[in-house]
């Protein structure tokens, strides 16, 4: 079997895994899993109500959970050249996007990674994963292996080997609609 395939099904059976992204160590699960979104939520001491990032392959993986035809035809250009990417925009949720994912919001925030390793999980999965950064809400996120598996090993199903790419930050999150920063 190979590796994948034990991450693929780990999420399959709901399990929260990590895996390393542009900056930081990230934990996924599937977003249409409650329980696995829930998991991860009480794994992070995070709220439901703040939302969660969806990261893809490509953008076709998460039309599903964007209301696509809200997206202003003169607001393309500026999300979709910034993808693949280190950037997430906050997009009109699809009536079918689930709330444990857009928490107390109308829109979701999404981002195409550019990273291998996110990539090739995504496009294995055949779908997005929810992506946010390992560590307790409110804590620095996590960028060492060691201190991933010392601090929250115990509660995932699989940490995805692989090197954390260049960036210095989370990926920045920006608002489709008014193009303000989100987080910088």
């Amino acid at each position: 079997m190979s590796l994948y395939q034990a991450v693929i099904d780990a999420l399959n059976a709901g399990g929260v895994i990590a895996y390393p992204t542009e900056a930081v160590y990230g934990l996924g699960c599937d977003p249409d899993n409650e329980a696995a979104v829930l998991a991860l939520l009480a794994i992070k001491q995070r709220p439901v109500e703040k939302g969660l990032i969806l990261v893809a392959a490509n953008y076709s993986q998460l039309l599903p959970y964007v209301d696509d035809n809200a997206i202003p035809l003169e607001k393309r250009y500026q999300i979709f050249s910034s993808w693949p990417g280190h950037v997430s925009w906050v997009l009109p949720a699809s009536q079918a996007a689930p709330k444990w994912i857009t928490g107390q919001f109308d829109s979701i925030a999404v981002r195409v990674s550019a990273h291998p390793v996110v990539q090739q999980l995504c496009l294995t999965y055949g779908k997005p994963l929810v992506s946010t950064s390992a560590n307790l809400s409110g804590q620095p996120a996590i960028t060492d292996k060691d201190e991933l598996e010392h601090s929250l090993g115990a509660m995932l199903a699989a940490i995805v080997p692989g090197a954390l790419g260049g960036a210095t930050q989370p990926s920045q999150i920006r608002h489709a609609l008014t193009g303000d920063i989100v987080r910088s």
